[in-house]
């Protein structure tokens, strides 16, 4: 949710030139708890089957632990780098480095937590990118 993937996932994401928005993905913040400059933001995410996070990355680096379906987790170089089932826990690295992009391809909602830790308050959770060159 990336961690959720999670992400193009919070209604904090920021648009980007030619970005590829996702579709069928919402989520609802459960948990947000500001020390300092730092927020703690915890987020339950539903991607619906056939849904896509859209190309995306995140300010701070995220956890997502899937409790419901199947993500398969893309990274920019167009490749799969992780299937995700219920209970299993991914790692999404935080930065323009770190583009990647998530579907829903089974046919029941996936649904995620998503802990995004030592996030910077004033900033996106997510940043919209472009595909990278990847056919889908």
């Amino acid at each position: 949710m990336t961690a959720a993937a999670v992400v193009g996932l919070s209604a904090t994401a920021v648009p980007a030139a030619n970005a590829t928005p996702g579709s069928g993905v919402s989520g609802v913040t459960i948990l947000q708890k500001t020390i300092g400059d730092t927020e703690y933001i915890v987020q339950r995410v539903t991607i619906q089957p056939g849904g896509t996070s859209g190309w995306h990355y995140h300010t701070s680096d995220a956890f997502g632990i899937v409790e419901q379906g199947e993500l398969v987790h893309y990274s920019s170089d167009c490749a799969v780098d992780g299937v995700y089932r219920q209970g299993q826990v991914m790692r999404e690295r935080g930065g323009p480095d770190s583009v990647h992009f998530g579907r829903n391809p089974g046919s029941t909602p996936v649904v995620m937590l998503a802990f995004y830790y030592e996030h910077k308050v004033g900033t996106p959770l997510t940043v919209d990118a472009p595909n990278p060159g990847c056919d889908f």
